[in-house]
């Protein structure tokens, strides 16, 4: 087993479960850090450690002494070693080097004498002692290098405004490389802009030269910050002629020189790339990236934009890159293809082993890198391949497996990761310890926490093989109250709320096989500071005194100290500011003293601070006392805590000159319902304390509101927290049912309790189930807290009686009541039998059947069904399409009333007992059929073919003839000019007819006519319809026989009467009148003045229908036929042709009220529910409502 002594901080929760608290912390980790105690470490054998040495390339100042760190730590100390050049350094032999006591650290003494070049060079350090040896990465030392220019004559540069311009600058190569920068002889630097930039590479570029660049002191200059010197090149001189106008021209780059080009860089380094280019107008650089984007965070713009920078570079940013210069003339573009390499780079870096004799362990060494990089490995700086054989370990690639270690395992393991680029090496010791355990914390430290505050009580610990950690609470063990703890893996014991009763002794005891250590530490709780009466809000006049007041309440062995502070700083020194125990007073207040006021209250525990404004006003007239609702109550504590009760202590605030009447206090249940407040109790108020009864297995809180005449304040802050013990259940689950939702089961409901009713952890439900009629024992299971359970296997529709008791981990509840249930109904099995139907009349049928057996219902009775339906009209004059309908019957009815059936048809029907699952077996079909009816109205009647004296009547057969038609009936009678009307006059015609002509009528008179069918039971609705009789051309009837030249002659001597001619054109204006009145009564919804003379002259004969009275059930149409969806219709006019339509219709509940649900009893009274689609049908017997024509109108004044 591998051990780690102190990982990361993990928790682990452990409950107190009412018995002795011991707490185990058991660390399984698979290696072990060991700690820096210097203690521990004066006596624990650890293997070298490298600690600190020189970087890998370390640039030297030849002007100072080398000094070259290895530093490392092991015990015993180690020894150091080192190799320069692959071979040992023997220091002792050369004069000038040294080693620093009680390190590996190298000094070598070049100021007095010696040359650094000397002792340039590749150096490794070696740190060994008895448990193996760890080296040093290869130190390649070199002295760094500031060269001076070569001597160079440079000629003066003369050229013409616009053409570009590279000036070089080609610094001495030094160690490291020189920083390059322009400058003047002034020491001033260059102006640059996008037209003059420097490269990178240190020249200095021109896009396009212009007059002001003359000058001659155009000077390079290489800074060696190692050596801290600057080398300077010789003046540049430069001279621009200025042109005439300078030709512009598209860009071309001056670096880098052609398409393409390519870049190599290292991962993790800043990659940059550069194009700059000459033209005119100086050109404009952007950049892209072909493949891809440019990352958002990573890529800087330098120089110009002449400079891409991405910094952290990966393989990802690899591919190519474009430069694009462009200005008006043009634009070039160059492709550099970027190529991301990366030195070694750890995914896994080996770590140190600490392992006790026969444990098993691996070191891990992975890295990668492009190319990818070889593994290899040392063992204390030798390579492993010719190392002494160890037989506990076994090397697979990038791992060594280490099985049953002793001590003589011990060992260092270097890993080194290399490729073209570089390499990395890494130390990892073995060590394999057997130490008894040690505990670090010392004895009896006192752990002082302010309460409902975590406390975290130590106990640092160390042991080989790691040590199991127990925690004990006083010195016999004795048991904790509380239910969580938080367990580290470091040994810490946390205590995430610390309350008064966690006061005490407190026992950590490691142990592993080769012993055991114990140690005390002690916990005291204090209470919290608190201000419990906080400096107010206060307004003063200048010149007055305020006084603020900051009364604090802190645990009786910490001593806090006030202070004040205004707007966050000192007070004023002024005699003015005076404070005391708990007030800060301020005389003769200015104008400057207004701010903010904070009175702090600090122990070494804890601190608490309040604030007050201080507003300074004109002196003013004394206010009137304000009246408010009182300040919350403050500084709530519980005492007498009992199992079920504890007393509730608080100080009432400001009442606001409006005295307490009452205080209310609410609790919350921070278990079960985090956030809600409930009420708990009323007390009067004069009260500052409440015994308060608990329930069992609540956390509670308090919190108290006061009440005056005003009203009720603000809800105080909440008390501490009260956990009650748990309990056994008091009540049982509520609206217990048993219904079956399959033949075969039993499904068993109730609502469950909240978690304030369970009164306990580990809620649960105690199932039982026994059929009632049966001699067999109850059936219990206990199922989680859930609201539902399912027995399955239960005969059909048998009754059960249930029960369900609730119970916890303490206990069950009281034994509940039985309630009676039902399992699953199923379809009944039984047709009704005995069906015969009564045909009352000819749209009324009462059908009779026999009940079914009960057992034979499988289920709760709802009633029967009755589905029929018209097979074919006995006059087969009216072939429908077969609908069925449905009427249902509640209960155990044995008869119905089938309404609204079709007079002189055929039907069939049968009948189905219903239950809770659906519909049994039909019964056999029974026919039956209607007698005759009256029949409906005719379907049409018009009149064509008007003459003098004769009038033609055409018409359609009533829809319905609901019999066999045995005649028409035929009234008609003339209306005069008053609208009075003339004698009835009757005409029976035969019911084949469809047409009928009336001779020796009167001509130019208005008649009304009567037109119905008949049948043999009676007769049917009628249709109306009005028509006139034709004039002559001259408008004058024509003469009888005999009248002769008299009638003539008066017509020829009235036609040229002026007089008459007179009388006309009055007749003629009279009717305009009328007609203007006419249409203006008719739009404000006016009578027909003949209308009302019909309605006087109803036809005597015709008579209502009254429907028998009868038994009806719920009604519903399987189908629906297309006169049944016909629009409900008002009334209707006559068309232009004189034709009244007639619509179909079935005699149905329709006529009692679409949709109405209603009963009736046996004696007649609607009892069922009528759902069918029919529409209503029109009200017969409608009159014409057309308003009359000009014509028309002319003819009855005639």
């Amino acid at each position: 087993m591998q051990l780690k002594i102190m990982p990361k901080k993990k928790q682990k929760h452990l409950s107190a479960g009412g018995v002795p608290l011991i707490l185990f912390l058991c660390q399984m980790i698979s290696a072990l850090d060991v700690p820096l105690d210097p203690k521990l470490l004066h006596d624990l054998v650890q293997p070298p450690t490298i600690t600190h040495q020189s970087p890998k390339d370390y640039i030297i100042d030849p002007r100072e002494n080398i000094v070259i760190q290895c530093e490392a730590k092991g015990k015993p100390p180690p020894s150091f070693s080192w190799t320069r050049n692959g071979t040992h350094f023997d220091i002792d032999k050369d004069p000038l080097v040294t080693m620093k006591p009680g390190s590996g650290t190298l000094v070598i003494n070049i100021m007095s004498e010696g040359k650094a070049e000397t002792y340039e060079g590749v150096y490794q350090c070696t740190a060994r002692n008895e448990r193996g040896a760890a080296v040093s990465n290869n130190i390649v030392v070199r002295p760094s290098r500031s060269p001076l220019w070569t001597k160079e004559r440079l000629e003066p540069i003369i050229l013409r405004n616009g053409q570009s311009l590279v000036l070089p600058c080609r610094p001495p190569i030094g160690l490291p490389p020189a920083i390059i920068f322009w400058m003047d002889n002034s020491f001033q630097r260059l102006p640059q802009s996008e037209r003059v930039s420097q490269g990178l590479n240190g020249d200095l570029y021109f896009s396009n030269v212009l007059p002001e660049d003359t000058r001659e002191d155009y000077i390079c200059y290489a800074r060696f910050n190692h050596t801290q010197t600057i080398q300077q090149k010789q003046p540049i001189s430069l001279k621009v002629i200025s042109a005439k106008s300078s030709k512009e021209r598209p860009p071309t780059f001056l670096t880098p020189e052609g398409n393409e080009s390519h870049k190599e860089e290292l991962r993790g380094n800043v990659l940059s790339l550069e194009c700059i280019a000459e033209g005119l107008p100086t050109p404009i650089i952007y950049w892209i990236k072909e493949d891809g984007t440019l990352p958002a965070n990573r890529t800087f713009y330098r120089n110009f934009k002449k400079t891409l920078q991405i910094t952290h570079v990966s393989e990802a940013d690899s591919g190519n890159y474009q430069c694009i210069a462009k200005n008006a003339l043009g634009a070039v573009h160059h492709t550099i293809s970027v190529t991301v390499k990366a030195a070694p780079y750890w995914i896994v870096a080996p770590q140190n082993l600490v392992l006790s004799p026969g444990e098993n362990g691996t070191l891990i060494c992975r890295a990668n890198g492009n190319p990818k990089p070889r593994i290899s490995w040392l063992t204390n700086g030798v390579p492993i391949e010719i190392a002494l054989d160890d037989p506990s370990r076994k090397i697979d690639g990038d791992t060594i497996i280490f099985s049953n270690v002793q001590e003589s395992s011990s060992a260092v393991y270097q890993c080194n990761a290399s490729n073209k680029y570089g390499y990395l090496l890494a130390n990892a010791f073995v060590n394999v310890l057997a130490e008894p355990p040690r505990i670090l914390t010392p004895a009896n430290t006192l752990y002082q926490v302010i309460a409902n505050r975590p406390a975290l009580l130590d106990c640092a610990f160390f042991g080989s093989p790691m040590p199991a950690i127990e925690w004990f609470k006083g010195t016999k063990g004795s048991a904790l109250h509380e239910d969580i703890y938080v367990l580290h893996d470091n040994g810490t014991l946390e205590i995430p709320v610390a309350q008064k009763d966690s006061t005490g002794t407190y026992t950590c005891v490691a142990r592993n096989k080769l012993g055991m250590a114990k140690n005390e530490v002690h916990l005291e709780i204090k209470d919290p500071t608190r201000i419990i009466k906080q400096p107010e809000y206060a307004v003063v006049q200048r010149g007055s005194k305020v006084s603020f007041e900051c009364r604090v309440k802190h645990d009786h062995t910490l001593i806090p100290t006030i202070m004040w502070l205004k707007d966050n700083g000192e007070l004023p020194n002024d005699e003015r500011f005076s404070t005391d125990k708990d007030h800060l007073v301020v005389s003769d207040v200015k104008d400057d003293d207004g701010g903010t006021y904070t009175c702090t209250a600090n122990t070494t525990l804890d601190s608490a601070s309040a604030s007050a404004l201080l507003r300074v006003v004109a002196p003013t007239p004394t206010p009137a006392p304000i009246y408010d609702v009182p300040n919350p109550p403050f500084d709530l504590e519980l005492t007498n805590q009992l199992d079920k009760s504890v007393q509730l202590t608080w100080t009432p605030g400001d009442d606001n000159n409006s005295p307490i009447t009452k205080f209310i206090i609410e609790y919350e249940d921070a278990m079960h319902d985090a956030g809600l407040w409930h009420h708990q109790a009323e007390v009067s108020g004069t009260q500052t304390t409440a015994q308060l009864k608990l329930s069992p297995y609540v956390n509670y809180s308090f919190r108290v509101m006061a009440e005056n005449s005003i009203g009720r304040s603000m809800p105080s802050e909440a008390s501490e927290q009260y956990l009650t013990k748990a309990a056994e259940p008091d009540q049982n689950p509520t609206a217990v049912e048993g219904l079956g939702t399959e033949p075969d089961n039993l499904v068993i409901t109730w609502k469950p309790l909240n978690g304030f009713q369970s009164n306990g952890p580990g809620l649960q439900y105690k199932v039982s189930w026994r059929q009632k009629d049966g001699d067999d024992e109850w059936t219990s299971v206990v199922v989680a807290n859930v609201s539902k359970y399912i027995v399955s296997g239960t005969p059909t529709f048998v009754p059960y009686l249930i029960k369900v008791q609730a119970l916890n981990d303490v206990g069950f509840a009281p034994e509940p009541a039985a309630v009676m249930g039902h399992s699953g109904e199923d379809l009944p099995m039984v047709a009704p039998g005995n069906v015969h139907v009564n045909v009352v009349n000819s749209t009324l049928a009462e059908v009779h059947w026999d009940p079914v057996p009960p057992k034979s219902v499988r289920g709760h009775l709802q009633g029967y069904r009755i589905y029929y339906w018209k097979t074919q009209s006995s006059s087969k004059r009216n072939r429908r399409h077969i609908e069925k309908k449905i009427l249902t019957f509640q209960g155990t009815k044995t008869h119905g009333m089938l309404p609204g059936l079709q007079p002189y048809s055929h039907y069939a029907l049968n009948v189905r007992v219903v239950n809770g699952k659906g519909e049994g077996p039909a019964s056999t079909d029974r026919g039956f059929h209607t007698p005759e009816g009256v029949p409906s109205a005719p379907s049409s009647l018009k009149i064509v073919n008007p003459t003098l004296d004769s009038l033609t009547l055409e018409w359609d057969p009533p829809s319905h003839p609901n019999g066999i038609l045995t005649e028409y009936i035929l009234k008609y009678q003339p209306i005069n000019s008053t609208h009075e009307l003339g004698p009835l006059v009757d005409l029976k015609i035969p019911a084949n007819k469809t047409r009928w002509t009336l001779k020796n009528l009167n001509f130019s008179t208005r008649y009304k006519f009567y037109f119905y069918a008949q049948t043999s039971v009676g007769s049917g609705s009628q249709i109306t319809e009005e028509a006139i009789t034709t004039v002559d051309e001259a408008g004058i009837p024509p003469p009888d026989v005999g009248a002769g030249k008299a009638m003539a002659s008066r017509q020829v001597d009235i036609a040229t009467q002026g007089w008459f001619i007179g009388l006309m054109c009055a007749v003629a204006l009279l009717i305009l009148i009328l007609l203007i009145v006419c249409f203006i009564r008719r739009n404000k919804g006016g009578k027909y003045p003949v209308k009302e003379k019909e309605d006087a002259h109803a036809d005597p004969e015709i008579q209502p229908m009254k429907e028998d009275d009868g038994t009806f059930g719920e009604y519903r149409s399987f189908e629906s036929d297309a006169e049944d969806h016909k629009p409900l219709k008002k009334g209707s006019r006559t068309p232009s042709d004189r034709t009244v339509k007639k619509e179909d219709s079935d005699d149905s509940l329709v006529d009692y009220g679409e949709g109405v649900n209603g009963q009736f009893n046996e004696d007649g009274s609607f009892i069922g529910q009528y759902s069918g689609k029919k529409e209503k049908e029109p009200a017969e017997g409608n009159e014409s409502s057309e308003a009359p024509s000009p014509v028309n109108a002319m003819n009855s004044l005639v």
